[in-house]
C-alpha cells in the first residue's frame, strides 16, 4: 500500500485577487479587502503591492491609509468568497478526486496514488501552480506525509533550509560566535542552488517533505506551524521554545502537563503519529432561484415585485425534496458589480410563501440599491426536514389537531416576526427542569428553537411570581414564623403565614447558595399587604437565620 501523500494547497490572497479578477487595477496599485469587527475595519487580504508598500493583514483601515495613501479598498463579501472556494475545489478536482475545503481560504487534496498521472509530485505542484496563476491566483504548496506537515510546509517554509544561518541568524555576529558557525554550503556562497535535497524539495512556492523525512522538514519551522492558539505560541516563545524541533526534544509528560494535551495532539498530528483523515463531504443540497433584471431598480416596491415571484419558487423547490426554510437570504446584486444583502430566520421550518414573504419585506428597507440593483437571488440557507402530519381519529377530534395545529402556525409565525425585529435569540420562553429547587424549576430557552412545555409540575404550594437571591431578613433565630421582623430597613408586621414547605439541597450536587442545609419555606403576608416568600435555614456548613427569596403578585 502506497505511503499517503497529503497536499495543502493555500491562497493567502483569495479574497484580494477574487475581486482584481473582475477589475481593472494594475498591479503596481496597492488593493486591499477589509472586513468590518464591530468595533472598526480591518484590512482581510491584500494584494502583492499592498503588501510591499508595508501593509498587512488585521491592520486597521486608518493606519492603511495613513501608511498608504493610494490604497484601494473594497468592502469584503464573505458569502461571495465562500462560493469562490467551493469553485476552486471543484476546480482542484483535475488534479485528485479527495478534495476537502479549509475555510476560509485553503484546499487539501489526499494525492495518493495521483502524483505519477502527471509525471512525479514536482510536475504536479508545478501543474497546480501554474494553473493557478492562469486564473490570476497566487497559490502556496505544501506535501507531506501527514495534513498537518503539509499544513505547516505551505504557509511557514517561506525560506529554504540552507539559506538560514546556525545561531540565532543575527546580521551582526561576533568573531567568535562565526568561528565556532557550521561551514556554508557552496550556494551559500554564491554557487548554484540545487533544485532539491534529501529533505524537501523547494522550488519558488512549492515545498515538498519526502517520505520519512518529516522530522527534518517541520525542525526549523516556527510553533506556530502546528495550527496552535495565538496565546499558547506566545507563552511557549517566552519559555525559549521557538522551533518544532524544541519540541521536539522535550518530554511529553512535562509539555502536556503545562500547555495541555492539545498541543500534543497538535505535534503528533503534524509528524504522521496521530490520524487525521481529509473528508471532503457530499456538497449540501442548494436552494436557490434567482432573477435577472433587464433594468436596475431601486425602488422598494420594485423589490416587493420581485420577491412576489422568487419567493413562490423557493418554496417550489423546498416542497419537491420535503425541506422547509429555517433562514433564508436575499441578495442584491448591484450594477457596479457589489452586492448587498438581507437575512430572515423562521422560528419553525416552514415551505409556505405567506410565512416568508413579510419576513423578508420587513428587512427590505435595509438594502441599499446605490447605483441600481440588476440581480436578485433568494436562496434557503438553513434547512429542515419537513415531517407530513395527517389529522386522524373521529371528526371532532381531527377539528380539534387542526385548530391546534393552526394556533401552533399561528405562534410560530408571531415569533418569526417579532425575532426578524429584536432577533430570534431574543424571544424566549420557560421550560421545565427535573429538579424541586424553587430556583432551578425552569430554564430559559431561545423560542424559536424549542417547543412549548406539555405539563409543568405542580408544586405543594404556589411559587411566588418574582425571584431574587435570598436576602437576609432581621428576625429572631428560631424556626417558628416571628410577629415581627425587618427586611430591607423596613419593620414588617405578621399578618397571616402559610407554611412551612421544607426543601432539601440536592446533596448530589455542592450549590454555594444552598450550604445553609434545609429550609422551610413560609408564605408571608404583613399589615401593609405585601405578600413575601421567606424561608428559615437550619444551617449546615453555614450559619441557620431567615431569609426573603421572593414576592407574590
Amino acid at each position: 500500500m502506497p505511503e499517503r501523500r497529503i497536499l495543502s494547497v493555500w491562497f493567502p490572497r483569495l479574497g484580494a485577487e477574487r475581486l482584481l479578477r473582475r477589475m481593472s487595477i494594475g498591479d503596481d496599485v496597492p488593493f486591499a479587502v477589509m472586513r468590518e469587527t464591530g468595533q472598526m475595519q480591518v484590512l482581510s487580504s491584500l494584494n502583492n503591492a499592498a503588501s510591499a508598500a508595508g501593509l498587512h493583514v488585521d491592520q486597521p483601515l486608518r493606519d492603511a491609509h495613513a501608511i498608504c495613501g493610494t490604497l484601494i479598498t473594497r468592502l469584503q463579501n464573505p458569502q461571495a468568497e465562500a462560493g469562490f472556494l467551493d469553485a476552486l475545489a471543484r476546480w482542484a478536482g483535475q488534479f485528485s478526486p479527495w478534495v476537502a475545503q479549509e475555510r476560509p481560504d485553503a484546499l487539501v487534496l489526499d494525492i495518493t496514488g495521483c502524483a505519477h498521472l502527471f509525471g512525479g509530485e514536482e510536475a504536479l505542484l508545478v501543474q497546480m501552480n501554474e494553473a493557478a496563476a492562469d486564473l490570476g491566483l497566487t497559490a502556496r504548496c505544501g506535501l507531506a506525509g501527514s495534513v498537518g506537515a503539509a499544513w505547516a510546509l505551505a504557509r511557514y517554509s517561506d525560506v529554504p533550509p540552507g539559506k538560514t544561518r546556525s545561531g540565532d541568524a543575527i546580521d551582526q555576529e561576533a568573531r567568535a560566535t562565526r568561528s565556532r558557525a557550521a561551514k556554508r554550503r557552496h550556494w551559500e556562497r554564491g554557487g548554484t542552488e540545487p533544485l532539491q535535497c534529501n529533505t524537501y524539495t523547494y522550488c519558488q512556492s512549492l515545498r515538498i517533505a519526502r517520505s520519512g523525512q518529516t522530522h527534518s522538514a517541520l525542525s526549523n519551522l516556527p510553533v506556530a506551524a502546528l495550527r496552535l492558539e495565538a496565546e499558547q505560541v506566545a507563552e511557549l516563545n517566552r519559555l525559549g521554545l521557538r522551533r518544532i524541533e524544541d519540541l521536539l526534544s522535550q518530554p511529553r509528560g512535562p509539555l502536556a502537563r503545562r500547555f495541555g494535551r492539545g498541543l500534543i495532539l497538535r505535534l503528533d498530528q503534524a509528524i504522521g503519529a496521530a490520524p487525521e483523515p481529509v473528508s471532503p463531504g457530499t456538497p449540501p443540497p442548494r436552494f436557490a432561484t434567482r432573477m435577472t433584471l433587464p433594468e436596475p431598480i431601486g425602488l422598494k416596491e420594485d423589490l416587493e415585485a420581485g420577491l412576489e415571484r422568487l419567493i413562490p419558487r423557493l418554496c417550489h423547490l423546498l416542497q419537491d425534496k420535503g425541506q422547509g426554510a429555517r433562514l433564508v437570504r436575499l441578495q442584491a446584486w448591484r450594477a457596479d458589480g457589489t452586492m448587498g444583502w438581507v437575512e430572515a430566520g423562521l422560528a419553525r421550518a416552514t415551505d409556505n410563501p405567506d410565512s416568508i414573504r413579510p419576513l423578508l419585506k420587513m428587512k427590505l428597507d435595509e438594502l441599499d440599491a446605490e447605483f441600481g440593483i440588476d440581480i436578485l437571488r433568494l436562496e434557503a440557507c438553513q434547512t429542515e426536514v419537513l415531517h407530513q402530519r395527517t389529522a386522524s381519529g373521529h371528526m371532532d377530534a381531527s377539528h380539534s389537531v387542526r385548530i391546534r395545529m393552526l394556533s401552533d402556525t399561528r405562534m410560530d409565525d408571531l415569533i418569526g416576526r417579532v425575532g426578524g425585529r429584536i432577533g430570534l435569540e431574543a424571544v424566549t420562553r420557560y421550560h421545565p427542569v427535573s429538579s424541586h429547587i424553587p430556583e432551578k424549576t425552569a430554564q430559559l430557552l431561545a423560542a424559536a428553537w424549542s417547543d412549548p412545555a406539555e405539563r409543568w409540575p405542580s408544586p405543594l404550594s404556589p411559587r411566588p411570581l418574582r425571584f431574587w437571591r435570598p436576602e437576609p431578613v432581621t428576625a429572631p433565630d428560631t424556626a417558628h414564623m416571628p410577629a415581627q421582623f425587618s427586611w430591607r430597613g423596613r419593620v414588617h408586621e405578621l399578618a397571616e403565614a402559610r407554611g412551612p414547605e421544607r426543601i432539601s439541597p440536592e446533596w448530589w450536587l455542592d450549590e454555594p447558595d444552598w450550604r445553609s442545609g434545609v429550609r422551610d419555606y413560609w408564605h408571608v403576608i404583613t399589615e401593609r399587604g405585601e405578600r413575601l416568600w421567606l424561608y428559615y435555614a437550619h444551617g449546615g456548613t453555614m450559619s441557620s437565620g431567615w431569609f426573603c427569596q421572593g414576592s407574590f403578585a
